[in-house]
């Protein structure tokens, strides 16, 4: 529609960089690049906080899958009378947190488990965790027993 201001003079309007013609230009454009990649970073630093859960609780007699864990747990366990036992040792509900300390290899990242029997006291499951919780320990879990198909 409209004419070329250059005339004829210009070489068709187009200059090319440093006298060559008809080469690949082998520059790469980085910020698109960085762009794609900062937002992604942003959305995996928000989503991943999201994703751990602080407490995992699991119910009695569950479908969920057993736990992967690297060093062998600390076990607190309530049997049927109420009973306290850390590890296979019984103790008063006192002592857990004392003990707890002077057995725990990696302080308050300790997982800990609390085992109760189905017919034990809520109440008392309730008070060990409580007792460990208030004590700063963070991985406590519940054990269950995976449910069998019938």
């Amino acid at each position: 529609m409209g004419m070329s201001a250059g005339g004829a003079k210009s070489g068709g309007g187009r200059r090319r960089r440093g006298g060559r013609r008809g080469g690949a230009i082998s520059e790469i454009n980085v910020t698109p690049l960085v762009d794609v990649m900062l937002v992604l970073l942003i959305i995996f630093m928000v989503a991943a906080p999201m994703m751990t859960v602080g407490v995992p609780i699991d119910l009695p007699e569950t479908q969920a899958k057993a736990m992967n864990a690297d060093t062998q747990p600390i076990t607190v366990s309530v049997n049927p009378k109420g009973e306290i036992y850390l590890q296979e040792t019984p103790i008063a509900l006192e002592e857990i947190v004392p003990k707890l300390q002077a057995i725990a290899t990696t302080g308050y990242n300790e997982r800990i488990y609390v085992r109760g029997d189905t017919t034990a006291a809520y109440g008392v499951v309730m008070k060990v965790m409580a007792r460990i919780s208030s004590a700063g320990y963070k991985n406590i879990g519940l054990v269950t027993l995976q449910e069998q198909e019938k």
